[in-house]
């Protein structure tokens, strides 16, 4: 009895881990959309690169607001309500976009949208950690955060075309049906792990913050996280113009750019893997972090961008899952809910701002290198965060000792 327990609980994680990265796979491609159709965007809307800078971040913003509040719901609301409810705001968000004719419904249906992906990123991380933890956590978080980047590159290779054919409305309607497939298909297969009613049931304290001693570590986690992905994300949103503006065709520019982050995909479960055995994440944090910043700078210079595309997907692996593992490193177990609350809402207040902040570089300086070169400093800015963070968590680990 126990073994056929046993295999269907492995059946069942895998096949809802499969699920919940497919949705977030329609998540990256909604996210992309704005980046893949900014030229159009711009021209139809009458928008500044500042103002599809601002789309961009949007996406981000609600998290500043709603991450911890969003960890309340999601103690006291079923994982999948709480993801229905997201994904249905995704949808709703790519509708009203898709039938903008100015800036301000644009900006509206995008800030809907992003609501939605907040709390569905929020939940579904919940929901893997609830069937993988004291199993294959960390494979199954690196496979999890691997499905970001897939929606990305899709975008990449497929918004560009669909917009040049069909319009851009029609990229943003697309978005909108795949997050309503996305929902049915959660809504057909997830099912909670055993036992996790009762947790749920049980967790009717008052939330309260972590003690300062925790809290000032997980803001510099963060930090280290929020530069790391608004580095790759400034890379994809500003690559293909940086390389149409070197001579190669948009629609060329943007599919070598999707390489990296098809890359990406494999780099990062499977080198999340490796550096948990090799047991040297934050030699794998720093390391990786600068290279990256430093190849993404090269790409600048104009030569062997095929190459330079291809080595910043490889280094973006090893640092990836390493840096999602500081959090637990920084918070004491009954703290990890509201504390990762905190964790988010810096990492999104990051990805919201950065987007704006290069945008307007790129409109000040006329050029994607100015945005592309502000990636590559935040790469490298994760060496000392680091640093930081040890400081703060060594701290932390002496108060506790005393």
């Amino acid at each position: 009895m126990r073994d056929t327990i046993g295999r269907d609980g492995f059946e069942s994680r895998w096949l809802i881990l499969a699920t919940l990265f497919l949705a977030r796979t329609v998540m990256g491609f909604q996210f992309q959309s704005i980046a893949s159709t900014a030229p159009l965007l711009a021209r139809d809307l009458g928008a500044s690169y500042a103002e599809i800078g601002t789309l961009i971040g949007l996406f981000m913003l609600p998290g500043v607001v709603i991450s911890l509040p969003g960890g309340v719901f999601a103690g006291r609301i079923s994982d999948k309500r709480l993801c229905a409810a997201g994904l249905a705001l995704m949808m709703l968000g790519g509708i009203i976009v898709g039938a903008s004719h100015d800036y301000a419904a644009a900006f509206a249906g995008r800030l809907i949208s992003g609501t939605g992906a907040v709390l569905f990123n929020l939940v579904i991380t919940k929901m893997t950690t609830d069937w993988f933890a004291g199993r294959e956590i960390v494979f199954g978080m690196g496979i999890l955060l691997a499905s970001w980047p897939c929606g990305i590159a899709l975008g990449l290779l497929v918004q560009g075309r669909l917009a040049a054919a069909a319009g851009w409305p029609m990229v943003m309607h697309t978005t909108a049906a795949l997050c309503m497939l996305s929902l049915l298909l959660i809504a057909l297969t997830y099912r909670p792990p055993p036992g996790a009613a009762a947790a749920m049931a049980s967790g009717t304290g008052r939330p309260a913050l972590p003690p300062m001693a925790e809290t000032l570590p997980t803001v510099a986690a963060g930090l280290i996280w929020g530069a790391f992905n608004l580095g790759l994300v400034l890379f994809f949103s500003f690559a293909p113009a940086l390389l149409a503006e070197q001579g190669m065709a948009p629609l060329a520019a943007a599919s070598l750019a999707s390489t990296a982050v098809w890359i990406t995909m494999l780099s990062v479960p499977l080198c999340g893997y490796a550096v948990q055995r090799s047991g040297r994440a934050d030699a794998a944090i720093a390391v990786f972090a600068i290279v990256a910043g430093l190849v993404l700078g090269a790409l600048t210079i104009g030569r062997l961008p095929a190459l330079l595309c291809a080595l910043i997907g490889i280094a973006i692996g090893p640092p990836a899952g390493a840096i999602m593992a500081l959090p637990a490193r920084a918070l004491a177990p009954a703290n990890r809910p509201m504390g990762f609350g905190v964790f988010y809402t810096v990492y999104y207040a990051v990805l919201a701002f950065g987007p704006m902040l290069a945008g307007a570089l790129r409109d000040r300086f006329a050029t994607a290198t100015a945005a592309i070169l502000l990636g590559a400093a935040l790469f490298v800015a994760c060496a000392p965060l680091l640093w930081l963070f040890e400081r703060l968590a060594a701290r932390r680990r002496g108060l506790a000792l005393s």
